[in-house]
């Protein structure tokens, strides 16, 4: 199983990036999906989640301001990220719900 995650880089406050993951080796539309994060010297968090049916949920510190999103011909998860705050910034992550793969992590480096 291979999860490729990409797309960090540092951006200035109220910028915007996108994250991707190519996911390969699971049946990735039969998994609910998830990005998490982890910043310096805090746990890793959940960020946003999306299931198989495409049903979407939030953290409350990134709604209205983050869209996850999934392309099932492509086994890409992707995460929309606008409006980025200092606080945002973190390793990020994705994850199939439920196993115990992980993507390498993509840093994300929000200026002030």
């Amino acid at each position: 199983v291979q999860l490729q995650a990409s797309g960090g880089g540092l951006v200035q406050s109220g910028g915007s990036l996108r994250l991707s993951c190519h996911v390969i080796g699971i049946n990735f539309r039969l998994y609910d999906m998830a990005w998490y994060r982890q910043a310096p010297g805090m746990q890793r968090e959940l960020v946003a989640t999306i299931t198989e049916r495409g049903t979407k949920d939030y953290a409350q510190s990134v709604k209205d301001r983050f869209t996850i999103s999934r392309d099932n011909t492509r086994r890409t998860l992707n995460l929309q990220m606008n409006s980025l705050k200092p606080e945002d910034t973190a390793v990020y992550y994705c994850h199939p719900e439920s196993t115990g793969y992980w993507s390498q992590g993509t840093l994300v480096t929000v200026s002030s």
